[in-house]
């Protein structure tokens, strides 16, 4: 027996509207600790565009949101210190993201090239799909990212209304990265094999972020993608420590 038809609807409505008030105020908390973190030097750049999951609203610590595990991870990969610059904000669609973070992103690029960019942004856009909207903000924010850029498919929401939607808005997704040459990173495929009762499990307590557990597999979408950038910047450093040889002894 699911233990959760025990409780009355109305007791899980409540449990679920308070949970999501206190995890509400780690929203500044977060920000913060981002705010932070980008002022820790590294030899590479790392940035991020996204919403509220690349806070890591809903981890036990900001740090234990897919953000920083990935981050881990591509330090791993490449053996060099990264800097993390996350442009996120809670909340976000795409109108926001092409409004609040894009023009910083434009900033950013104008000094320096990311050796890393993933974007996991539209997800908040399911609650008022416009299909032409999302369809227009897409591509516009799309054309705005480098082309090593690493951009997120919508995850699995495990409720069919939701799904039917996010089918919609996964094919715009795939579709307009292909226009651009982008690689897709897939958090749907990722989220939607954990099944509904390993999305609870992996739940934070507002049943709508993931919890430490949940952003591991959120990471692990884009891991594929973050090694194969990995190696790229690894056979660039090899071919550019080999270079001067080279012309050396074309001399």
């Amino acid at each position: 027996m699911n233990l959760l038809s025990l409780w009355p609807i109305s007791a899980i409505v409540r449990h679920r509207e308070t949970a999501a008030a206190r995890i509400d105020l780690t929203i500044p908390v977060n920000s913060a600790f981002w705010r932070a973190r980008q002022k820790k030097a590294g030899e590479l750049l790392y940035l991020v565009i996204g919403d509220s999951a690349a806070q890591g609203i809903g981890a036990s610590k900001p740090y234990r949101g897919y953000v920083q595990v990935v981050a881990n991870h591509f330090a791993a990969e490449t053996g060099r210190t990264v800097r993390i610059v996350n442009l996120s904000v809670a909340g976000a669609r795409l109108r926001e993201a092409l409004a609040i973070q894009m023009p910083k992103l434009a900033t950013l690029l104008r000094d320096a090239s990311p050796d890393l960019l993933t974007v996991s942004i539209g997800a908040n856009d399911i609650n008022s799909f416009e299909k032409g909207r999302f369809a227009r903000e897409l591509e516009e924010l799309y054309a705005l990212l480098p082309s090593t850029a690493i951009v997120a498919d919508l995850p699995c929401f495990h409720i069919p209304q939701r799904e039917r939607l996010v089918a919609v808005a996964n094919r715009i997704v795939r579709a307009t990265a292909e226009r651009h040459g982008l690689v897709v990173a897939p958090l749907y495929a990722v989220t939607k094999r954990q099944g509904i009762l390993g999305a609870v499990y992996q739940s934070a307590a507002d049943l709508f972020h993931p919890n430490d557990r949940g952003y591991r597999v959120w990471a692990s979408a884009f891991l594929p993608a973050v090694a194969a950038r990995a190696k790229d910047l690894r056979e660039h450093a090899t071919a550019g420590r080999k270079a001067p040889a080279g012309r050396e002894a074309n001399q």
